[in-house]
């Protein structure tokens, strides 16, 4: 077990560049399996999550090497069906194989997926996809098992906008030569960034970014070339961090249409902010008041979930009430408890809604992280309270942040980690 302590504190300030975004790459990664030839993926971020999804890309046969820092190239076959057991297990994206191996080889045999304990997550929408290609799923003692005789192209409409749901189904229509058209698909960028490598390996989709994505697939797929698009939510991790602590800090990469929400929710809580480039965000030291009185997350275009745990910590910090509300995760919230161990004055209303009364003084206290992103609130928590914090169970962070604790101490931030 690895850990983060924390003397808090400190604005920080200067500048730091956004890593790749990580929700675009783990389906990227997934959807290498599509072609033999070679592909070479670069700005990737050095994250747990990354390497677990490349560590099951070798283990199903592939060839990954990493030329430099960020940059891997993949190649040659796959020579499995079956994606380890203890592998799949640690993670969410493990998920993302399941069209891929489909396309390849006609069948797939999975455990269940991991991740971070959030909240349920439905498969059906997934199996759904999958069904509406020709594919048969039946459930085991051990999970899942797909099969396909006769794949085919598919008109699907999601009951919900999944981000893994609309993934699964851009790789597995990509493999199908015929026009595949998805309905209700989910927008986000990550979506559009899988969307652009499909492009480049040879199908022809339009509407991605969209909520109607059409897909002409082909037999047969090329390799490519691709720089993972930059991360959105960790541009906003960093914004908040900065305004937490009254710094000056200037974030490279950091696209403005992949953050006008979030943008507009930082101004309503007091941030002063600005693009001082046309990817630069400039956020300044700010008289923080919550204007915004509910925040509340939504489907892309919307305030992101994920900044849903960082943005708790901001409110903390402003001036009047603010109610938060994550109606995607029942489990979203269940980590203000130690919030309010620092000294927040927080009101859990129900599984999905805190009231925060801010502006409170936090004081360090020792911590552990429950997932990714409640584990990087709680950093940005303790940079932000008096006095010394630590925060068990670094590893969870690891798996959404690259060599975050360095990254932070180089604009400022009194952090260590401790192995």
């Amino acid at each position: 077990m690895a850990k983060f302590k924390i003397s808090g504190g400190n604005p920080l300030s200067g500048e730091i560049t956004v890593a790749g975004n990580k929700n675009a790459a783990l389906p990227i990664i997934a959807a290498t399996i599509l072609t033999d030839e070679t592909c070479i993926l670069e700005n990737m971020p050095e994250i747990r999550d990354v390497w677990s999804m490349l560590d099951l890309l070798k283990d199903l046969g592939k060839t990954v090497e990493k030329i430099q820092s960020n940059s891997y190239k993949i190649s040659g076959p796959i020579k499995t069906n079956k994606l380890d057991k203890e592998m799949a297990g640690s993670l969410r994206a493990s998920i993302l194989y399941m069209s891929g191996l489909l396309a390849r080889t006609g069948s797939i045999k999975m455990s269940p997926p991991g991740g971070c304990v959030i909240g349920r997550r439905n498969m059906q929408s997934h199996f759904s996809v999958f069904e509406a290609f020709g594919a048969s799923i039946k459930l085991t003692d051990t999970g899942y098992e797909a099969d396909v005789k006769d794949m085919r192209p598919a008109t699907i409409f999601l009951p919900e906008a999944s981000v893994t749901a609309t993934e699964n189904a851009l790789i597995l229509a990509a493999a199908i030569p015929g026009k595949s058209t998805i309905h209700n698909a989910a927008c986000e960028p990550h979506v559009e960034d899988l969307a652009n490598v499909l492009i480049k390996m040879g199908a022809n989709i339009s509407g991605a970014g969209t909520q109607r994505v059409e897909i002409e697939g082909a037999a047969k797929l090329n390799g490519i070339t691709h720089r993972i698009v930059p991360d959105h939510i960790e541009a906003g991790t960093f914004a908040i961090a900065a305004a937490c602590t009254q710094g000056d800090l200037l974030i490279e990469d950091a696209i403005p249409d992949h953050l006008m929400m979030t943008e507009y929710y930082l101004r309503r809580l007091g941030v002063q902010l600005e693009y001082s480039e046309s990817n630069v965000l400039h956020i300044k030291p700010s008289e923080l008041k919550s204007e915004a009185k509910k925040i509340q997350v939504g489907l892309w275009p919307g305030f992101p979930t994920d900044l849903m745990s960082p943005i708790i910590i901001l409110a903390t910090q402003a001036q009047g009430v603010t109610l938060c509300h994550d109606w995607m995760f029942e489990s979203r919230m269940f980590f203000v408890d130690k919030l309010i161990s620092m000294g927040a004055d927080i009101t859990l209303c129900d599984p999905h809604r805190v009231l925060v009364n801010g502006p409170t003084k936090l004081r360090g206290q020792s911590l552990s992280s429950p997932d990714i992103r409640a584990g990087i609130a709680l950093v940005i928590a303790g940079l932000s309270a008096k006095g010394i914090s630590t925060i068990d169970r670094a590893e969870l962070v690891d798996r959404g942040y690259e060599d975050i604790a360095n990254r932070l101490k180089a604009i400022g931030a009194d952090i260590e980690r401790i192995d």
